[in-house]
């Protein structure tokens, strides 16, 4: 059974667990938001051409013209 916390033992847990906590730098943070939305065009453009192959083969086999 987990033993009970006041809350003021809480908050103290709470602040000294996130002083433990290694905070990335701005510059850290740019650079990653900036990979992130790089790997999300790229993604984006990958799905978008299989999806038009994928319409495409299902035009030629339904003979529905291309």
């Amino acid at each position: 059974m987990a033993a009970k916390l006041s809350p003021v033992q809480f908050a103290r847990q709470v602040r000294q667990e996130v002083a433990k906590v290694t905070w990335p730098s701005r510059r850290e943070t740019g650079i990653s938001t900036l990979m992130v939305v790089i790997m999300v065009v790229v993604a984006a453009l990958f799905f978008m051409l299989v999806d038009q192959l994928f319409a495409w083969l299902v035009r030629l086999l339904f003979g529905l013209g291309v």
